[in-house]
């Protein structure tokens, strides 16, 4: 065992290293592999010139791939303020820690008007305690959501009150089981992603939304010690390995 004791809130917790949960969707070709914005699959192919194939089954000494992808449409990623600002800023410059006290919480969305939204009052009922970071499951759970094809499908969304209930509750990292937190098609509203990042305002730097992950029915609802890791893309969004630790329980 690789034993870490991390204190939050006054408390000691401690958490076995060698016993991750991976949380994220991973970037695949396979034309199955969920997706949303309308975005082709993953392309990955070998690098072709007159003297050199990057593919060992052909030939080639080495594998030696070139690799197209969207951060936002294909898989697991984290984003920051640059994904609606004018300064595109960089999540790889503005994600400065990765480790994060994180609750796990389960929401079935609610039909209003047509639309599916998680609601300010269904959160609340489910999470109570600050936080830095929190993992929205929708419900049901289906393992459909790792080949679903979000586009124009019109996905569960967060009412804005949501985010202030988080922000209240200290929350700077939101990550969630869906392509977006806003509504898929609002006109450019975005007005979950405007209030999180406190933008044109005042905009939060520090605070990440990351989209497109999937937490297994395993894993119970409740607090986790939760570590970000991300490809280091100077991009406004960048693949992401979301992992939770589970808190060792003690007699």
């Amino acid at each position: 065992m690789m034993i870490a004791q991390i204190e939050f809130d006054g408390t000691v917790f401690e958490f076995d290293l060698q016993k991750p949960i991976d949380v994220s969707m991973p970037f695949k070709t396979d034309s199955n592999a969920a997706s949303a914005w309308y975005v082709p699959p993953v392309k990955i192919e070998p690098v072709r010139n007159e003297q050199f194939v990057g593919d060992v089954n052909e030939g080639g000494s080495v594998n030696f791939n070139n690799i197209i992808f969207n951060p936002h449409g294909n898989g697991t990623h984290t984003e920051s303020v640059g994904h609606i600002s004018s300064n595109k800023e960089s999540v790889n410059q503005t994600l400065k820690t990765f480790f994060f006290a994180a609750y796990v919480i389960s929401v079935e969305p609610i039909n209003q008007s047509g639309d599916l939204i998680i609601t300010k009052d269904q959160v609340m009922s489910v999470l109570k305690n600050p936080c830095k970071a929190v993992l929205i499951r929708t419900l049901p759970n289906t393992l459909d959501k790792l080949t679903r094809q979000y586009s124009n499908s019109n996905p569960p969304y967060l009412e804005v009150g949501v985010i202030d209930y988080l922000l209240e509750l200290g929350v700077d990292h939101l990550l969630i089981d869906l392509p977006s937190v806003d509504r898929e098609s609002d006109e450019g509203i975005l007005a979950a992603h405007h209030r999180f990042w406190n933008y044109p305002d005042d905009p939060q730097l520090h605070r990440t939304i990351t989209e497109f992950i999937y937490v297994p029915d395993s894993v119970s609802d409740g607090f986790y010690l939760l570590n970000i890791q991300l490809s280091p893309f100077e991009n406004d969004a960048a693949p992401s390995k979301p992992v939770l630790y589970k808190p060792i329980e003690t007699s």
